[in-house]
């Protein structure tokens, strides 16, 4: 994961990869995850490099967001500051989340940040917006970048013009702003009928 960070770095303008650990408390796990992280920062000589503790990195998200490029960190502390960036962004209704094997010898999962979102199945009001992203994430993944950039215009023309869900302010139900994004998207993907459940 460190190795696909560097290589994310570099398709980026700002050439920058920011790790996250812990390693003066568990000295054990974070301990190796810092020596990786060294030592795989030594096959991207063009690559900024910085590592920050997971608590100032929060603080850091809060404070001075625009200074973060490409940010890897273990699956624990990835998870707590996925979800605060969502939060800072709006609302974790909009985060997207891609589950990666690098290598891809076993298949990748793509899904929002909040999962499904239990306490408010059914009623209508859910942001349908992660899930949607997450797709554009998974058709980048197969090699489909031109598709996931329609994707990706059409949820900002949705949003843009103020077609939200109540946690963005918006009044809008799922079933509105998902069949939104279908409609910005063209008639040709409004022909794909779902399945019907059996």
């Amino acid at each position: 994961m460190i190795r696909y960070a560097f290589n994310l770095a570099l398709t980026r303008k700002r050439k920058k990869v920011t790790s996250v650990t812990k390693s003066n408390a568990q000295q054990y796990g974070m301990v190796l995850w810092d020596e990786v992280f060294r030592r795989v920062s030594t096959e991207f000589p063009g690559v900024e490099t910085e590592q920050w503790l997971v608590d100032a990195m929060a603080a850091r998200f809060v404070l001075r967001p625009d200074t973060l490029e490409v940010v890897v960190a273990s699956n624990l502390f990835a998870d707590i500051l996925s979800d605060l960036g969502s939060a800072l962004a709006g609302s974790l209704g909009i985060a997207a989340s891609a589950n990666l094997n690098p290598e891809r010898r076993f298949p990748s999962m793509f899904e929002p940040v909040h999962g499904s979102a239990p306490d408010i199945a059914g009623q209508g009001i859910a942001n349908p917006i992660a899930a949607i992203w997450s797709a554009a994430l998974m058709l980048e993944h197969l090699g489909l970048p031109e598709q996931a950039a329609q994707v990706m215009q059409a949820i900002e023309t949705v949003t843009a013009a103020g077609q939200l869900t109540p946690d963005l302010g918006g009044t809008c139900t799922t079933q509105q702003v998902g069949d939104a994004i279908l409609d910005a998207l063209g008639p040709a993907e409004r022909q794909v009928q779902p399945v019907p459940a059996r």
